[in-house]
């Protein structure tokens, strides 16, 4: 008899880890909006404190609401199991918490959300964590800076701010090389542009705040374990192959095998860190889920059509978008983005920096915000914020030199979105112009 046939992307973005509220028999997955959870018994209590059951005891830990968004990305990227917290930053930390002791290192890779960066260069110095950077349009440097203390590669796919795609597969084949989990924010590409799990990823991080929620409504972050790491090789990871006292000296990576990491994420990380998603806001980003495919589709054909638009502008020096023919990345795009180059890209001004804030200042349609991934056309000058904190030299690597200006081009109409680029640029100039009479 034959197998039956996976489900697609699209059933499963609208299906996977849903069923009818089995008391009310509502169709969408109701906001469990409680604090706490009632025992059957003394022995059913006992046996989920002590990992022996899965079920809810405090919506810090699980959450019903939760529990359906924590599958569906599992089921979205391929992996063995999900976690979901309150924002990226907090996925970032739960997931280093479960791999890192004092004294241990990252690598990571230099073009990087800004908040990453600081995160990684000064938050996690209070842990005792250190980290190294290489350039991740160079695999190779990867390697150089491992040491002896390294425990995990950081990358993203699709880098932010500059949209740049990362050759995961090339980095991945190092990681295997020393034995690192290779983890990758997957935000920019969502599991509709790139699933890193079939590309040697070991680990995927998001913050579920941008694309997978979609209508910037709310803030959440997400874990996937692909379950293709073997923690119990030797004893570097000890949270996930050494006794853990907490349980009866279980070791969580003997006992739920290859979603060991995930249960360590929760059991460890999410316990005691104490980041927790709301359920309403699980409830958010589950019904953007449902039109993700339906959605990056139109932000991808947008994308491409603004980037074409502003690479043949006088005012615009340069245009990063891997969708272009004449993109470094449109080789890499063509092979493992498939569906589109994603949505958010760069772009540098003739004017340097002035010019940068002259734009912003002068858009009417885009939203000039902290945030990508919304329906919303979104535009921010990352020198001058999201990445103000870092050195200029730290800027350039990082794709966020002082000319450089970010968009997130939305779902608007087209026509729109490049009228008010085009109207936003003629103003510049004018005003260089001017300036340049005075």
């Amino acid at each position: 008899m034959s197998q039956p046939k996976a489900p697609g992307f699209s059933t499963l973005a609208i299906h996977a880890g849903a069923q009818p509220d089995p008391s009310t028999g509502a169709r969408i997955t109701p906001i469990y909006q409680t604090t706490a959870f009632v025992f059957d018994d003394v022995d059913h209590a006992a046996s989920l404190f002590g990992l022996q059951a899965f079920g809810n005891i405090y919506t810090r830990l699980t959450n019903p609401t939760n529990a359906v968004l924590e599958e569906r990305i599992a089921a979205l990227e391929g992996g063995t199991a999900g976690l979901a917290v309150a924002s990226g930053h907090a996925a970032q930390l739960v997931a280093l918490h479960t791999l890192m002791q004092p004294g241990d290192e990252l690598v990571a890779a230099s073009k990087l959300y800004g908040g990453s960066i600081n995160q990684f260069n000064h938050a996690f110095k209070n842990f005792g964590w250190g980290v190294k950077w290489a350039d991740a349009s160079h695999p190779e440097s990867f390697e150089a800076a491992i040491t002896g203390r390294t425990k995990a590669i950081f990358i993203e796919s699709i880098a932010n701010p500059g949209g740049t795609l990362t050759d995961v597969d090339a980095i991945a084949a190092i990681a295997k090389r020393h034995h690192l989990p290779l983890i990758v924010d997957n935000t920019l590409a969502t599991p509709y542009l790139f699933r890193p799990f079939e590309h040697g990823a070991d680990i995927v991080v998001h913050s579920a705040t941008k694309f997978l929620g979609g209508h910037g409504n709310s803030m959440g972050g997400l874990i996937v374990d692909g379950g293709s790491f073997d923690f119990m090789a030797d004893k570097r990871y000890p949270m996930i192959s050494a006794p853990r006292p907490e349980y009866n000296n279980m070791v969580l990576g003997e006992t739920f095998g290859n979603f060991g990491f995930a249960i360590a994420c929760r059991a460890l990380g999410l316990r005691d860190l104490g980041p927790a998603l709301a359920p309403f806001n699980a409830f958010l980003i589950l019904t953007g889920i449902e039109t993700l495919p339906l959605r990056m589709q139109r932000h991808c054909e947008n994308a491409l059509a603004v980037a074409k638009f502003l690479a043949s502008h006088p005012a615009v020096e340069s245009v990063s978008y891997p969708g272009l023919e004449d993109d470094p990345g449109h080789a890499l795009a063509k092979r493992a983005f498939p569906n589109g180059a994603g949505a958010v890209f760069t772009f540098r001004l003739c004017g340097g920096y002035e010019a940068g804030i002259a734009l912003v200042r002068n858009l009417k349609l885009f939203s000039h915000v902290a945030n990508v991934g919304d329906t919303r056309s979104l535009v921010i000058h990352p020198a001058s914020t999201t990445h103000r904190q870092l050195s200029d030299a730290q800027k350039t690597a990082a794709g966020a030199g002082p000319e450089v200006v970010r968009l997130s081009i939305g779902l608007e109409d087209q026509a729109d979105i490049i009228a008010d680029l085009a109207a936003a640029l003629s103003a510049d100039m004018a005003e260089e112009g001017s300036s340049a009479r005075m």
